[in-house]
């Protein structure tokens, strides 16, 4: 018999408990990068554990919905997840860009909202903003389509770098409309109002969920784990999992249970869907 990690939390011992108790209801969100995919210096080379199809292709078929809720567009997420295609995902969904995106496996296509002018503005202004600031050697521009950030991995004291442009870059965005979203050594200027909170309560109302798992890593999965809080306190059990960073400890001290990284938040959903197999 399979035997899962326990939750620290009483709160994330009654969502794993809901979750396997009735799993035709439940939904299991999950972040990508850091989660399902290691942190790279070059984002563009992320790609999914090999593990994680899967194990997601085992767990799917056994639950209400699998979620993949990300800041990447979503076919970007679709490609580097190889999420495509998968027998046992033709319901997976990913929604892209905080939810500004949808892709959904049962049709191959994306809905979009339209997109925010700021955008744009700010995508045309950053280089020569950067230049005017003193970008520190190393930092770089990562064009994402519906938001544009600059990370500081490849600077030479990439948190010093981080510190030193949070400021500037905040002024920039609210001069644009938009708002900063600081994470693992990347700043993300995007519209207001894209957050993976209002991305997965959405979801999880259109899908009529009984329970929740959110998986995350990072300062932009905050708005999913207090989305699962408030869902809990209004009488719908979830959990919260956080795929272990030293950089952030943010996400680890809100959690119910900690694993240490995306090979290990793969053997959970490995384990998870072996366990809703026995249950069943």
């Amino acid at each position: 018999m399979v035997s899962l990690p326990h939750p620290t939390t009483p709160a994330g011992r009654d969502g794993l408990a809901a979750l396997l108790a009735r799993p035709e209801k439940a939904v299991v969100a999950l972040d990508f990068d850091g989660t399902l995919a290691e942190i790279v210096p070059d984002p563009e080379q992320a790609r999914a554990h090999p593990g994680a199809v899967p194990a997601l292709a085992a767990l799917a078929p056994r639950i209400a919905s699998i979620a993949v809720v990300t800041g990447r567009p979503a076919g970007v997420a679709v490609r580097y997840g190889g999420f495509a295609g998968v027998p046992g995902l033709e319901h997976l969904v990913v929604l892209g860009h905080y939810g500004a995106e949808r892709w959904d496996a049962v049709t191959g296509t994306v809905q979009a909202a339209p997109p925010h002018p700021g955008v744009a503005a700010v995508r045309a202004e950053l280089p020569g903003f950067l230049a005017r600031v003193g970008a520190w050697p190393g930092t770089w521009i990562e064009e994402k389509g519906r938001a544009v950030a600059v990370h500081t991995r490849r600077a030479s004291d990439p948190q010093g770098a981080f510190e030193a442009l949070k400021g500037p870059l905040g002024d920039l965005a609210a001069r644009h409309g938009l708002v900063l979203e600081p994470g693992r050594m990347v700043l993300e200027l995007r519209p207001p109002g894209m957050d993976k909170g209002v991305a997965l309560a959405e979801y999880v109302r259109e899908v009529g969920a009984g329970s929740v798992l959110y998986a995350g890593d990072d300062l932009g999965d905050l708005p999913a784990y207090a989305a699962v809080e408030k869902l809990r306190s209004d009488g719908t059990p979830g959990l919260l999992v956080c795929s272990g960073s030293a950089e952030v400890t943010e996400v680890s001290d809100r959690a119910d249970l900690s694993v240490p990284g995306p090979a290990a938040v793969v053997r959970f959903l490995a384990d998870l869907a072996e366990a809703v197999r026995e249950a069943g």
